[in-house]
């Protein structure tokens, strides 16, 4: 069977994430500016092949001068690591529309593996005839992991900022020609 390929629809997809702020509240962020594909076998995506990159430059939290302490060697040091990435080892199907994406996450120069878990929303034609595909990923990582280790402790005791990231991923492919 011939290998088919998808791009990301960028007007259709978010990368966003979600970190504990004083240790009692959410503070979200995204990624403005990625770029995603996947191969498949046919139109089955049993085994597909992910692959994704998010410019560190492009972070976004609504706040000007927290952006600007996350692209900073505090955090993502994007001067020296402009991108993360994502390459794909596994996409296995748990059951009718929940997959595992099995994967290494580069952040800041490091490499780990990581599992999601992968709400598939399965596959439709679009009212311009555009063949596509949605995915929902939702997931957690330790952003010490990665290097990404400042924090700032508070008198009251805690920290400022939590180490769980918790990711919410909403991807729309289209079926190249």
């Amino acid at each position: 069977m011939a290998t088919t390929k998808w791009s990301i629809d960028p007007t259709h997809s978010e990368i966003g994430f979600k970190v504990k702020h004083m240790m009692f509240t959410n503070v979200s962020g995204k990624f403005g500016t990625y770029d995603a594909s996947a191969i498949t076998e046919g139109e089955s995506f049993d085994n597909a092949d992910f692959s994704f990159s998010a410019d560190i430059a492009s972070v976004d939290t609504a706040n000007a001068d927290r952006d600007g302490h996350l692209r900073s060697g505090d955090f993502f040091d994007a001067e020296n690591h402009p991108k993360l990435t994502f390459k794909s080892s596994a996409f296995k199907k748990i059951n009718d529309g929940e997959f595992e994406l099995t994967g290494d996450l580069d952040i800041k120069g490091v490499s780990k593996t990581v599992k999601f878990p992968v709400e598939f929303s399965g596959i439709m034609t679009d009212p311009w005839g555009n063949t596509k595909v949605g995915l929902s990923i939702e997931g957690k990582i330790n952003r010490k992991d990665w290097g990404l280790n400042w924090n700032s402790a508070l008198e009251t005791g805690g920290v400022l900022v939590g180490e769980e990231v918790r990711l919410n991923i909403e991807l729309q492919f289209v079926k190249q020609a």
